[in-house]
């Protein structure tokens, strides 16, 4: 363990000011039925957190499965605290060190962390700059399971679902759907959920639910899956009161249908933004953008993404900048945020090349 690199999360300020556009957090409040449910869970006294809570969040089992239909049961069902902790079972029950486990490059960053705590083997598969699924590097990779993160982070890609199936089709193991950003997509795995026994879907309610800061997440996957998951489990593994605004939250699916329309209608006008400077920028289906930003004279580059990034950093607005990989050093990524947030990163984006000419 000595050699481990644990996952870097995006820095959390703690004191006021800052347009916080780093970790895609959802930029406004949950449904309001989420506090009145957490106000009834504890009582006026909070004696029920005195007692633990559903060890299989079985309510919540139910409710996610009649959320999605396609003829799920809670045994089609697990639910996790976040979606990093159903993650960590997969890695537990399909990686270690008899048999790899397979990503793509870039991704999410916490997959390697995962199978290095396993001390398992990694067969990671990259992309190049058209962001294509590998399809056939993926079928040919030898991994026992296979973590694919759709939409993509950090690039906001999503792959369809023909290419998936086609993946599902020749790939031997387990592939793992990470749809935490599919509310913001045109398309998700469900549909191909009941033909193929090996897909898992992984969903968070962090970004498109407004829960970040109450960890719940759930899995998708046929009854033997889920039975060997639950094996591994811990007991309690999610709280009463993320239980309780959970089921809330998913109570109440049309305030989300307006927030998700809201943020998608931010993300593209601000993406249009972006192409309209002459920066290139990936189509994104997720709540983020990912834009490779000109400087005045025209370059891109690592130290053009990182000299934007630390400009903006001068202006108390965060976004993120990951320069450990070819691909997406010369980027930065921007959580859609509200309306008035992203039209002050705009400014700042505009205001840039004047302030780098200044010595």
């Amino acid at each position: 363990m000595a050699g481990l690199h644990a996952y870097t999360p995006g820095l959390q300020p703690t004191e006021p000011g800052w347009v916080k556009l780093n970790t895609n957090e959802c930029p406004y409040p949950p449904s309001p039925r989420v506090a009145e449910a957490i106000h009834r869970e504890t009582g006026d006294d909070g004696a029920s957190l005195r007692l633990y809570p559903n060890p299989k969040s079985t309510p919540l089992r139910a409710a996610v499965a009649r959320l999605h239909g396609h003829c799920l049961t809670e045994e089609n069902v697990i639910i996790g605290n976040g979606s990093d902790d159903l993650l960590n079972l997969l890695v537990r029950v399909f990686g270690g060190p008899a048999a790899a486990t397979g990503f793509t490059l870039p991704s999410y960053s916490l997959y390697p962390v995962l199978v290095a705590i396993q001390d398992g083997a990694t067969q990671p598969i990259g992309f190049d700059r058209t962001m294509r699924l590998p399809v056939a590097a993926m079928a040919a990779s030898g991994a026992r399971a296979f973590f694919l993160t759709s939409p993509n982070a950090p690039t906001g890609v999503a792959f369809a679902n023909a290419d998936l199936a086609a993946v599902l089709a020749r790939f031997p193991g387990v592939l793992v759907v990470d749809e935490a950003y599919a509310p913001f997509a045109r398309e998700n795995t469900l549909p191909l959920l009941a033909r193929h026994p090996r897909l898992v879907i992984v969903r968070t309610l962090s970004k498109a639910h407004a829960l970040a800061g109450l960890r719940v997440g759930y899995a998708l996957a046929q009854p033997e899956i889920i039975g060997l998951l639950d094996r591994v489990r811990d007991s309690y593994n999610v709280s009463r009161l993320a239980q309780a605004a959970a089921l809330a939250a998913l109570g109440d699916p049309g305030y989300y249908d307006g927030l998700i329309a809201r943020i998608t209608g931010t993300r593209d006008a601000f993406a249009a933004a972006c192409v309209a400077r002459g920066w290139f920028t990936y189509p994104s289906q997720a709540n983020f953008v990912f834009t490779e930003p000109r400087d005045a004279t025209g370059a891109t580059g690592p130290a053009v993404a990182q000299a934007l990034h630390d400009y903006l950093l001068t202006r108390k607005i965060l976004v993120r900048h990951f320069p450990n990989h070819a691909l997406t050093a010369p980027f930065l990524r921007v959580s859609v945020g509200t309306d008035g947030e992203m039209l002050t990163v705009n400014q700042a984006f505009d205001s840039w090349p004047t302030h780098a000419k200044q010595p």
